[in-house]
């Protein structure tokens, strides 16, 4: 069920519309080039920009817009919408990093194609061009997303304020993913190095980098922008620390992704950085990170980060963090319809089960 305050003023399906219409021309363009081999390309993209997704990303940037004196027009809707494209690309790329099976219930990108290639009978391995078509496809999301920002139909002056964040944005959740990838492989396990890691890899570009590029949008000034850096980054964190509880404790049937999916993949999340010191390194060095990781392996790390506090300490930061930002976002001068929005969207981010 869609929490009310994404969807308010129609925004999901405005901004579904938005995506279909722009990713339409895209499908045509590729077929321009070679209709048979490039229609998979935007089936996948479709697929997995149009076929699910909480919409946060364009939500937040919309009501910053909002919230900064912005008025309500289809050129912004296509503006924050290009947002969904930044996202995409970087689950592509993701889930090829971890190896993950599946994002949103269906196939990930690298094993959709991977299984193109058996399925076709086609020379060589599988898994490399699963693996090459997924990087290709993340790089073209991320394409694509400068697109559709500039087709918009929001007028140059305007993108030209806020361009440089939407460019740093996308420097910041790409240094994010690769300080992810460095952190498990140098084993790195403080709760400091975790958060960094969660600061850079989700809360900036999920959540502060999308409201400030609403306010660049609306021409807010620097206090507006700090405001809503005060507010949404520490609810950027809150909501990838619900987002690392959910990988160890969710339901597949609601995430989408199977059980314990991070504990194979060995995150070095808030979560188990907070588990290791409270139960010491033993029993993760031996089963973290094993790709072959059996139901009785994954409730045995569940029943340790138990037992060592980590879920208590991780609910109560994130309960910590959430504090902190309705704080912040109660003394910014934004309107009042946009506050009860993002108070609206705080929950969303933080109390979600999926």
């Amino acid at each position: 069920m869609t929490h009310p305050y994404l969807d308010r003023a129609g925004l999901r399906e405005r901004v579904r519309s938005a995506l279909d219409g722009f990713l339409q021309r895209r499908r045509e363009r590729l077929a321009g080039i070679e209709p048979v081999a490039l229609a998979p390309v935007a089936d996948a993209i479709e697929a997995l920009v149009l076929g699910g997704g909480k919409r946060l990303r364009p939500a937040f940037a919309y009501w910053g817009y909002r919230g900064a004196g912005g008025a309500d027009s289809d050129e912004v809707v296509a503006a924050v919408a290009a947002l969904e494209l930044v996202q995409a690309s970087a689950l592509i790329h993701d889930d090829v990093m971890d190896g993950s099976e599946t994002r949103r219930g269906e196939p990930a990108v690298h094993r959709r194609f991977a299984g193109t290639h058996r399925a076709g009978g086609w020379r060589g391995d599988p898994d490399w061009f699963g693996t090459s078509a997924a990087i290709l496809l993340g790089d073209l999301c991320l394409v694509w997303s400068d697109e559709m920002l500039h087709a918009s139909g929001v007028d140059p002056v305007t993108l030209g304020r806020a361009r440089p964040v939407f460019d740093e944005m996308r420097t910041e959740v790409t240094i994010g993913q690769y300080l992810d990838v460095q952190t498990q492989a140098t084993g790195d396990t403080s709760t400091a190095r975790a958060s960094l890691v969660a600061r850079f890899k989700s809360a900036k570009y999920t959540i502060e980098q999308p409201l400030v590029f609403g306010a660049a949008l609306a021409g807010a000034g620097s206090e507006v922008a700090k405001a809503y850096s005060a507010f949404g980054l520490p609810l950027g964190e809150a909501f990838q620390l619900r987002d690392d509880v959910l990988g160890v404790f969710g339901d597949p049937t609601v995430t989408g992704k199977p059980a314990g999916d991070d504990l194979r993949e060995g995150k070095r999340t808030y979560l188990i950085a907070a588990a290791i010191e409270g139960a010491g390194v033993a029993v993760f060095d031996e089963h973290l990170g094993d790709p072959r990781l059996d139901e009785h392996g994954v409730a045995l790390l569940r029943k340790t980060i138990v037992e060592s506090g980590a879920l208590r300490r991780t609910e109560e930061r994130i309960a910590q963090l959430t504090a902190a930002a309705l704080e912040a976002l109660g003394a910014a001068d934004v309107t009042d319809e946009a506050r009860e929005v993002l108070t609206g969207l705080a929950q969303a981010a933080t109390q979600r089960v999926v």
